[in-house]
């Protein structure tokens, strides 16, 4: 490639000048609109570079910036494609398709290098967590995941089709596509399908639970989904398990101002939204009086499951956050179970990979709150499969 030292040498000035207070995507967005210079080809490799040299962790301290760029980059691709200019003869010959034969490569030709490091908070995952797996897996972006709603696979296939984009059916209503692949234009988003990660949709098989609370057949659900977000949980749980009262919450006004807009495109039109943070006692006149038969609570966390789709997280993260994320959960979930019904269901989720975030919160609950009691727990393993990792556990508040 012609310009690749020069894309390696953009991309550490880059790199040196990100402190970690925004999102990367943003900080990249912003740099280079005041660099009108970069084409769009240009952002490409420089923001792949870039993005490599995160997926990394802190397995590179200690050495030269551009040489650990180089050395991201072998790490990161199966083959050398148009970087094959960068490198001597002997990596290109040991170019591996296998990520672990490319870190044993990099391990054995490149001092300092510690993969250890890939995932640099190892001390802190779950026991059901393989840690060498999960951390190399860092090194892989993630696929992109939709979830075909119900009815909708025809149009949805077709759509996809005639746009020519490339998919493979993960499980019937679940499709993985490239990163980055454009959805613009393709059937229509929300109706059709919603964009959700692999993990998150399994998600579904915990939910199907709630159909047990129902007193009839067309008898509706009583649910609060306590910290809505984008509202993905609480469109999963429409389609699996139908007629619903719902009520939204989120600490964020501008997430319940963006959900109505998503709610319409998904046909949910019966609902309550409101704004509240959980953290503290609920004072919220909405509330007032109200009981559900199932809480979901998809708790704020650190993400760690999710960073293969933020791997600057890797080295921008403090352990330290950990405990302040179990606090804040452990006060969200004390503050939401008093809504709960006598035989209704808490649906606990996090998108993180820490014990502290996930199994310490079942002896918690169960502590704090007697007539909880634990059904289930599973954590999603996505690391395998290109997709995030999660954490689930559904309670049943006794009589």
């Amino acid at each position: 490639m012609k310009y690749a030292e020069n894309y390696l040498r953009s991309a550490a000035a880059i790199i040196t000048a990100y402190n970690g207070d925004t999102p990367f995507a943003g900080f990249l967005k912003t740099h280079f609109a005041a660099n009108k210079k970069f084409g769009s080809k240009d952002r490409r490799y420089i923001s792949q570079i870039c993005y490599s040299f995160f997926r990394t962790g802190n397995s590179m301290v200690g050495i030269d910036l551009v040489l650990a760029l180089k050395a991201a980059l072998y790490l990161c691709n199966t083959e050398p494609g148009e970087w094959a200019d960068l490198y001597d003869q002997n990596w290109l010959n040991d170019w591996s398709k296998l990520v672990h034969k490319r870190i044993e490569f990099v391990k054995n030709n490149l001092a300092y290098f510690n993969p250890t490091q890939l995932f640099p908070f190892v001390d802190y995952l779950s026991n059901i967590i393989d840690a060498d797996s999960f951390s190399s897996s860092h090194l892989i972006q993630p696929d992109l995941f939709i979830r075909v709603r119900p009815g909708r696979i025809a149009n949805v296939e077709k759509a996809l089709t005639a746009a020519g984009i490339e998919y493979k059916a993960v499980t019937e209503t679940c499709y993985a596509l490239p990163n980055g692949t454009k959805l613009d234009g393709v059937g229509e988003l929300d109706k059709d399908y919603v964009v959700q990660d692999y993990s998150s949709q399994r998600i579904a098989s915990i939910l199907e639970a709630g159909k047990q609370l129902r007193k009839g057949k067309d008898a509706s659900v009583d649910i609060w989904d306590c910290c809505a977000a984008s509202g993905g949980k609480s469109i999963l749980a429409r389609d699996v398990l139908g007629n619903m009262e719902l009520t939204v919450s989120d600490i964020r006004k501008s997430i319940i101002q963006n959900l109505a807009q998503r709610f319409e495109r998904a046909g949910i039109r019966k609902y309550q939204s409101l704004v509240a943070d959980l953290s503290k006692p609920i004072t919220a006149p909405e509330l007032a009086g109200m009981q559900f038969d199932l809480i979901i609570c998809d708790a704020p966390c650190s993400g760690s499951g999710t960073w293969g789709r933020t791997p600057e997280q890797l080295t921008q993260f403090s352990d330290q956050q950990i405990i302040g994320f179990q606090q804040l959960q452990q006060q969200i979930v004390q503050n939401a179970l008093p809504k709960l019904r006598n035989n209704g269901y808490l649906l606990y989720i996090t998108c993180s990979v820490f014990e502290a975030e996930n199994e310490a919160m079942i002896p918690f609950i169960e502590s704090s709150f007697p007539f909880m009691k634990l059904i289930e727990h599973t954590t999603i393993k996505g690391y395998d499969v290109k997709a995030d990792t999660m954490f689930a556990a559904l309670f049943k508040k006794m009589d």
